[in-house]
């Protein structure tokens, strides 16, 4: 059976938690939602191609998979062991790892995995079978995320109008130091600024962050093989750290956090039920003043505080905040239109006319409006606000339509006024007289185009003939070239001066008065 394919994206977090996070290939492993022996190979492929971290700015994702993949890779060249009849042999009197390797390796040969890789094949499936395993929490390593359930009503001083707000709760693994706010939703941009805020409180950031499955975090909840969303990521990429989220109904995975929501609904909460708030700032207030005092608690069964652990224990440990703050950015695909322009919030952006057709990824934030293709940046705009504006970068756009947004009005007349005052007239006309000059730029265009198959001195008294017999068109002047009839001298079909006939159905001007 195919080995499932890997996403780029996926392969470039690999390495950048590998080299530059240097985690081991078991926490990348578990950040990623693959196997440690994927974080291994793509690791060993990208020493054998001689890439590390950061990649080439240059590298886009074809290229990358282009470098990883030379030729294919040889799979299932080794013969997987019977891992629980190992087990159940090993529960006899005298049976070692070392005499089941040895009749292992006899029955497959060359397909046997070396002692080393035999045990620890072993010891790695032994662990997946525990059902419990009380978890041992490094300094400046996770960081368990979580809301508090009840919520706290904040009173509209103007109009009465009660909303609830939501209690965001942030906890250390090593330290159990804690932080908590207030926000107006668990949505997606109040639950990234609240871990801005955190970050900021501790003075740093862990190597994990472990979040519930909240949807602000996870796209797509599963034991196994979860999917953080990309804007909670691409946080996660700035203050260079990964996402850990707990697995879905295994509220062990996240005990920290739900000992510290706990301890916040009981020794914050609790104490603000009969307070009334009017206003988020204010409600912040109260829960910082009481977040020194819990910090601050003596543990009942360890010495020192959660304060004090951190200041020994982590405050070191996390990594440094990065030199700016991230900026909060919404991924979303979309796909462009005919006229090579994607919509973004009622508003389009162009790209790339080459670009139609193909589903690209857009980054949108407060200032900016960035367009990727296969993890390459090709095109930015600033941020329009408002409905059904457009904004056009030239690169983007085929040659020929290039070359129509290089006219202007200015320019038609100035051609059409070094032909002939016929021209001159006629170009002025098809300017002046629609709901707007671009509507009869293609029919000036037409007009250029016949000066180059018949000549400008063609061209003027045809325009000359177009003006006498009033229809200054286009569709005129190419209809008199075509017949000749610039040839021919101009004659009036009629002679106004002339009187009408005597006639009986004749009233004449004086019926009128």
């Amino acid at each position: 059976m195919p080995t499932r394919r890997v996403p780029m994206r996926r392969i470039k977090d690999i390495l950048r938690l590998k080299y530059a996070a240097g985690l081991s290939h078991e926490k990348i492993a578990r950040a990623c939602g693959v196997s440690k022996g994927v974080v291994a190979k793509y690791v060993r492929l990208a020493q054998a191609a001689g890439l590390s971290w950061p990649l080439p700015e240059d590298l886009d994702d074809s290229a990358l998979q282009q470098r990883l993949f030379p030729t294919p890779v040889k799979v299932g060249r080794y013969a997987e062991p019977d891992y629980p009849a190992l087990h159940q042999e090993l529960k006899r009197k005298g049976v070692t790892l070392q005499l089941l390797w040895e009749e292992y390796a006899e029955a497959h040969g060359e397909r046997a995995y070396r002692y080393s890789q035999f045990c620890e094949r072993y010891r790695q499936w032994r662990a997946r079978q525990c059902r419990s395993l009380r978890q041992r929490h490094r300094a400046g390593d996770k960081l368990f995320i979580d809301y508090c359930g009840p919520t706290v009503p904040i009173v509209d001083p103007d109009t009465g109008e009660v909303r609830e707000a939501h209690i965001f709760v942030a906890v250390l693994g090593a330290s159990n130091y804690t932080y908590a706010e207030a926000t107006r939703s668990e949505g997606l941009e109040d639950f990234i600024a609240a871990h801005q805020r955190a970050f900021r409180f501790f003075g740093g950031v862990p190597a994990l962050l472990v979040p519930d499955n909240t949807k602000s975090a996870i796209t797509k909840a599963c034991r196994y093989d979860p999917v953080a969303n990309q804007t909670y990521a691409d946080m996660a990429r700035h203050y260079d750290t990964a996402v850990l989220p707990a697995r879905p109904n295994k509220p062990r995975d996240k005990a920290k956090v739900e000992a510290g929501v706990l301890l916040v609904e009981r020794w914050i909460l609790a104490r603000l039920r009969h307070h009334t708030f009017f206003s988020l700032a204010e409600l912040n207030r109260t829960i910082a003043e009481l977040l020194v005092v819990l910090n601050q608690r003596p543990f009942q069964k360890l010495p020192g505080s959660r304060l004090s652990a951190f200041e020994e224990l982590e405050r070191e440990a996390l990594r440094p905040l990065p030199p700016t703050s991230y900026e909060f950015a919404r991924w979303k695909k979309a796909r462009p239109g005919i006229d090579y322009h994607v919509e973004v919030e009622h508003n389009f952006y162009s790209v790339p006319h080459t670009l139609v057709g193909h589903t690209l990824e857009v980054c949108i934030t407060a200032s900016t409006v960035e367009v990727l293709h296969r993890g390459k940046r090709v095109a930015v705009h600033a941020h329009l606000h408002g409905k059904g504006r457009f904004v056009t970068e030239p690169a983007h756009l085929p040659k020929a339509h290039r070359a129509h947004l290089e006219w202007s009005p200015g320019r038609f007349m100035n051609w059409a006024a070094e032909i002939g005052p016929a021209t001159r007239d006629l170009v002025k006309y098809q300017l002046h007289n629609r709901p707007h000059p671009e509507h009869g730029y293609r029919a000036c265009l037409g007009l250029l185009s016949l000066a180059r198959r018949y000549g400008k001195a063609r061209l003027e008294v045809a325009c000359t003939r177009a003006l006498a017999i009033a229809s200054p068109t286009y569709a005129s002047v190419n209809s008199i070239l075509k017949q000749g009839l610039d040839q021919l001298a101009l004659e009036l079909t009629h002679d106004d001066t002339e009187p009408l006939p005597e006639h009986a159905n004749v009233r004449g001007p004086d019926y009128y008065h």
